[in-house]
């Protein structure tokens, strides 16, 4: 959803905030996975941004508390080096446990996705 689509709807804010939670999540995971190489944050917000349109909702900021969740739990490692331009950046690259639990999270995203999906399309009229 692009900027401003949900300005005047706070039942659609909502819905969207409960629906992102566990959707940057995986995001991230699948984003780190896919990379094969540790990327910093400002590299992961662009290349969600391009692939993911609206799985930050415009929100980058959103995105450091999450790498540090999954950081804590084992999921992703982080290193810091210096920058040529500016203060040191901290990369984040994906565990051995973050690559099963993508696997996992993957095929329950897709389970629910189907599920929702048929509700959805068995209540049409």
């Amino acid at each position: 959803m692009g900027d401003g689509e949900d300005q005047g709807d706070p039942q659609l804010r909502k819905f969207q905030k409960e629906l992102s939670a566990g959707t940057v999540s995986l995001a991230l995971l699948a984003v780190l996975a896919a990379s094969g190489e540790p990327m910093y944050g400002y590299q992961i917000a662009k290349t969600l941004e391009r692939f993911g349109e609206g799985v930050l909702s415009g929100k980058q900021s959103a995105l450091y508390p999450v790498l540090r969740n999954l950081q804590a739990a084992g999921l992703l490692d982080s290193f810091v080096e210096p920058s040529d331009a500016g203060p040191p950046r901290r990369y984040y690259r994906i565990t051995a446990a973050g690559h099963d639990t993508l696997h996992a999270w993957a095929a329950a995203w897709r389970a629910t996705r189907d599920s929702v999906d048929s509700v959805l399309e068995g209540t049409r009229e």
